[in-house]
């Protein structure tokens, strides 16, 4: 049966997971999506409950995708970098603790800076450590919650407690160990060992896989529990959008992923490391391969945001906000919402709407929300090639990308091209492709998920961005000591 049967991926998002089921050659038979709560407890904290979140999630749709066929092979991704400690026998011993989202951990940011040495961390590990960082994280709860600490045994990201709740083992991919600085070694694709034993000592590290090994098999305790077929392979897992990335085939120096989402994130595969403090250099999902990443800390959550105050569905706010020219009528955004990831590292980075005037109605802001982001994404791109990466291929992946005002905005600023697939589901397709090269298949990304449609840059509009560009990148010098000045007020009076 295994030889002929389907290939399940599934990924644990920030607000939602989703699944998919597909033949051998990427045909689609069935999609599933389950929606989620992410907890903030405290102001830049973001945290997941695994059991009651990302198993249950993997639960429900393990067994809703698995009624149109019988299974072969199971492929997991989720977000990342996380730390999830738990004792021996798997079980968590707190909430996960999230992404670069999560901003708790700036003072063990600055302590492993001090004490490793800034260039020293970006020469080994390729990265300058930050909120994204997972070692920071892990120090923070060694420090704050020690007698979590003390009784940790074994630690998970998303994917890799997933893997280890199918398979039993305790592994990690390649990709998603490098986003733990300063615990790994990117050049000699290993444990940075002694590091690891000064960042959190006697902690045990995971075995490393690359997402396209097989971790092991299903259990007959976890089959009964997500109806899947005992004894099929799981792969090792890794970060949702590095899988995302393969969905839509971006393997090839030069490609450039663009997932528009609750957050931006861009991925492009340079032909070689270059290791710069702006960005994320990691190893990419398969072996012998990099990646440069960059990530904004908001993006579809800003407009999220504004439908809440200003009322109106999805759908009209886009009419509304299609019908303004460019330039939002003299409103720019920065927006930095949530603090910001790359490329200026700065969690007390708050978000600004210049401009505004008793003439501007919800259609301005609504669109100067979209312009903002998409300022965001040059400024990132122009960070890529600052490090020597060249973005020859833009792909739009992700939720955002299904409708055209935003894509066709971001590449009216960028003055580049994209290309939008066929299939937009994202990670969890890519899992299925991982899954399928894990029983031996030869996958062609273009032929799985070929490209529906080209956004070409308006000349007009893109000249009108370009002038809004250069003040969008002076916006934030000239403003970042009354940023951090009203982000300790609130801090203070416990705001976010």
């Amino acid at each position: 049966m295994a030889d002929q049967g389907l290939l399940l991926g599934i990924d644990i998002g920030t607000a939602s997971s989703k699944g998919v089921l597909t033949r051998r050659d990427g045909t689609v038979l069935a999609t599933a999506t389950r929606a989620h709560q992410t907890s903030t407890p405290r102001p830049g904290w973001f945290e997941h409950d695994a059991d009651a979140v990302w198993w249950a999630d993997f639960r429900a749709l393990a067994r809703e995708l698995a009624q149109a066929g019988p299974v072969a092979a199971v492929a997991v991704s989720g977000i990342g970098p996380c730390y999830l400690p738990a004792d021996g026998a798997g079980r968590p011993l707190r909430p996960a603790i999230l992404y670069g989202v999560d901003t708790r951990a700036t003072e063990q940011i600055s302590a492993l800076t001090a004490e490793l040495g800034a260039a020293p961390i970006l020469a080994r590990g390729g990265t300058a450590l930050s909120s994204q960082a997972v070692g920071p994280k892990i120090r923070w709860v060694a420090e704050l919650e020690p007698e979590t600490h003390r009784r940790t045994e074994l630690w998970f990201m998303a994917s890799s407690y997933l893997v280890h709740r199918l398979t039993g083992r305790f592994v990690l991919d390649h990709h998603s160990a490098s986003q733990c600085d300063p615990l790994y070694d990117l050049h000699a694709a290993d444990w940075a060992r002694d590091w690891a034993e000064r960042v959190a000592p006697g902690l045990p590290l995971p075995e490393l896989l690359w997402p396209t090994e097989i971790a092991g098999v299903v259990t007959e305790e976890a089959a009964r529990e997500t109806g899947l077929p005992p004894g099929i392979p799981v792969t090792a897992g890794t970060v949702d959008a590095w899988a995302e990335a393969t969905s839509v085939g971006v393997s090839a120096p030069g490609d450039t992923m663009i997932m528009y989402g609750s957050t931006m994130f861009l991925i492009q595969v340079p032909a070689d490391p270059v290791p710069a403090p702006e960005l994320w250099t990691t190893r990419g999902v398969f072996p012998g391969t990099y990646s440069l990443a960059a990530g904004m800390a908001t993006s579809g959550s800003i407009t999220d945001w504004l439908r809440g105050l200003l009322g109106g569905e999805v759908g009209t706010l886009l009419d509304e906000a299609a019908r303004v020219p460019a330039g939002s009528n003299g409103l720019l955004v920065l927006p930095y919402f949530a603090g910001e990831r790359t490329p200026i590292f700065d969690p007390d980075a708050r978000g600004i709407i210049a401009g505004l005037t008793l003439r501007h109605g919800r259609a301005e802001l609504y669109r100067a929300a979209l312009e903002g982001v998409a300022h965001g994404v040059r400024h990132n791109l122009e960070a890529m090639a600052a490090a020597g990466g060249q973005a020859e291929r833009l792909v739009a992946v992700g939720g955002g990308a299904q409708g055209s005002l935003w894509t066709q905005i971001v590449s009216d600023v960028t003055g580049r091209a994209q290309e939008v697939p066929r299939h937009t589901m994202g990670a969890c397709l890519g899992n299925a492709m991982l899954a399928a090269g894990a029983l031996g298949e030869r996958v062609d990304a273009r032929r799985w998920n070929p490209v529906a449609a080209t956004l070409e840059p308006d000349p007009a509009r893109a000249e009108v961005y370009a002038d809004s560009h250069r003040h969008y990148r002076a916006l934030y010098p000239s403003t970042v000591d009354t940023a951090h000045f009203l982000a300790r007020q609130q801090r203070q009076s416990g705001g976010s």
